[in-house]
């Protein structure tokens, strides 16, 4: 890594990028990568596609997702409390004692998941709370003093939580998944510029937006790239820690290298060609299987048009959708080796059909 891409890394991940709202980071990720694309391309909903090598026959996506989950401010009361609704899979559970930022015309407004001390509640009946039961303090004794601030209806919520580094072994902090493979991607686009690649096909390195409600931003940009094949990345869940099962949810770690997966919408001969590569350049990997979609904008590019050659690297997440979301340093570098070596194995004319 250069100085100037963990330089990216920390203003990329620091920055709040909630579902529907991702324009902010999208600008830092196009900046990065302006200097090892030729174009770009930014769609109506905010998705954003660096270009390398354009105007060839055969199309390659690298993708990853931008979006973080978040909340909405659902009701003011009249007393300057704030409610919430989920944007995306945010947890209630995680919420209370949290500090957040609450994104307005004006700025940022700080406040914090109040909840009820310890002291008064019925320890033995406590239960997780509900969505409708969380509520923000942002200092008010009314709500007009929370409009006042630029708070309304609709105001988007995100964890105030930043980037950090664990053991000297892991990065740390809040939307890892998948900001992270917004870094990866990039970092991929860097190294095929600084060893001057030329590619015999268009590579478009593809930031997709809005994956947390429905992989939609996948779904829109696939429709107008039309790529003969992507490899997609996203995070899966380490299952080393306590309260996995894993007989349920697979034997996957942390460390041990980038995960390939099976399942439906992942092509088998797209998914042997990353085992190959791997095998072939020495880089460790882990398998995942799925029984039905992957639950990543994979599945949009698989079954986009006609069908679009599709397979999905993931990289291992400890506790996924908080605050502390963590990943190895070395997978981190291994899935972007894995992505680069794979687009220098490809000749431009592959066909991927099992029947020809």
């Amino acid at each position: 890594m250069s100085d100037q891409s963990i330089e990216f890394l920390y203003k990329y991940l620091n920055n709040a990028s909630p579902t529907g709202f991702e324009s902010t980071g999208q600008q830092i990720w196009l900046d990065y990568i302006k200097p090892y694309i030729e174009e770009q391309i930014i769609d109506v909903y905010g998705t954003a596609v660096g270009v390398i090598g354009p105007g060839q026959d055969y199309k390659v996506v690298i993708e990853a997702h931008s979006d973080e989950i978040s909340w909405f401010v659902n009701y003011i009361s009249e007393d300057g409390y704030i409610h919430v609704r989920r944007n995306g899979g945010s947890d209630a559970a995680i919420a209370p004692s949290m500090r957040v930022n609450l994104h307005t015309a004006k700025g940022v407004v700080k406040g914090v998941f109040g909840w009820p001390a310890i002291h008064v509640r019925d320890v033995a009946k406590d239960q997780v709370p509900k969505v409708h039961e969380l509520f923000i303090d942002v200092g008010a004794a009314k709500k007009d003093e929370v409009l006042e601030m630029g708070i309304h209806v609709g105001t988007v919520v995100t964890f105030a939580d930043g980037l950090d580094e664990l053991n000297d072994k892991y990065y740390l902090g809040r939307a890892l998944d998948n900001r992270m493979g917004g870094y990866m991607i990039a970092e991929v686009a860097r190294m095929l510029h600084e060893n001057n690649v030329k590619l015999p096909f268009t590579l478009y390195v593809v930031n997709a937006v809005q994956e947390e409600i429905g992989l939609r931003g996948a779904e829109m940009i696939s429709r107008r790239l039309k790529p003969d094949l992507a490899i997609c990345t996203d995070v899966t869940h380490d299952t080393q820690s306590p309260m996995y099962n894993k007989k349920e949810q697979g034997d996957l770690k942390c460390g041990s290298g980038p995960v390939i997966c099976y399942g439906p919408a992942v092509q088998n001969n797209v998914r042997d060609l990353l085992i190959r590569v791997a095998e072939e350049k020495k880089i460790p990997f882990q398998r995942q299987a799925v029984s039905r979609s992957t639950g990543t904008d994979t599945d949009s590019f698989a079954y986009s048009t006609e069908g679009i050659a599709s397979a999905l690297i993931s990289l291992p997440l400890k506790y996924m959708h908080t605050t502390v979301e963590m990943v190895s340093k070395e997978d981190v570098q291994n899935v972007i080796q894995l992505m680069y070596d794979v687009l220098l194995s490809l000749k431009g004319d592959e066909d991927f059909r099992y029947i020809k």
